[in-house]
């Protein structure tokens, strides 16, 4: 498996986020995120974290920051 990698302001590498749509959407749904609405981008929500709605669009691949967006709002480490 191949990893990607960014810079952060100190010059140390993190991985990057996932970009691929169905891993991100596949992943959410595991962690117990709810879809609540379609149309031209998906829509979760989550029972513990009312307020929090992460909007995935329905592209193929996202691009790195949509990608670290959704990671922060799920929490994701």
């Amino acid at each position: 498996m191949a990893y990607l990698y960014a810079h952060n302001l100190w010059g140390d590498t993190v991985p990057a986020p996932e970009t691929n749509t169905r891993k991100v959407v596949r992943r959410l749904e595991a962690d117990g995120w709810r879809s609540v609405a379609g149309g031209e981008h998906d829509k979760f929500t989550h029972p513990a974290r009312p307020g929090v709605v992460i909007v995935v669009p329905r592209h193929r691949e996202l691009s790195i920051g949509v990608a670290r967006n959704i990671a922060k709002l799920a929490d994701w480490k």
